[in-house]
């Protein structure tokens, strides 16, 4: 009995535990896209970050909060982290942080094909924030210093 009771509260506990949704991973931009299109029920504000970049990681409790308190929108965060980092801080940084906000992992490295196919003058800096609204794109190529200025942003940018 004590062995079930045990058993039953691990169980318990690693349900519990994983709070954050799990990883996915693209290999090519055209996944990506083909993801954006099956997933336009809702405005999509997609955050490009990495975990190597002091402004993403700053901004992310923004997005995160975003998503938690704007129900017009979906959240959707692309880490563009080096592949070999993945496991080691990417995976990690997630768990750690329990997000809320869909994780996507995008190992294209073919930056100069895919790029311009988010904005033909995105210079590949980071962060940079990318809103699809039905046929609408809107992007911004900088860091938002607090939650209401990045609500301000989105809201605007979804009733244009």
């Amino acid at each position: 009995m004590r062995y079930f009771r045990f058993i039953l509260i691990l169980v318990l506990f690693s349900s519990f535990s994983v709070k954050a949704q799990d990883l996915i991973t693209f290999k090519t931009y055209d996944e990506l896209a083909t993801y954006i299109k099956q997933n336009n029920s809702k405005p999509l504000v997609i955050n490009f970050w990495a975990t190597w970049c002091a402004p993403c990681v700053k901004e992310l409790p923004y997005f995160e909060k975003l998503n938690q308190e704007n129900k017009n929108v979906k959240v959707v965060l692309v880490s563009l982290d080096f592949e070999k980092q993945v496991e080691s801080k990417l995976i990690p940084f997630l768990k750690k942080k329990k997000y809320t906000s869909t994780p996507i992992y995008l190992a294209d490295k073919d930056y100069n094909t895919w790029l311009p196919k988010i904005d033909k003058n995105w210079s590949g800096s980071i962060p940079a924030t990318v809103i699809f609204n039905q046929d609408k794109k809107i992007f911004v190529e900088q860091d938002f210093s607090s939650f209401e200025e990045l609500n301000t942003f989105v809201n605007q940018s979804i009733t244009k």
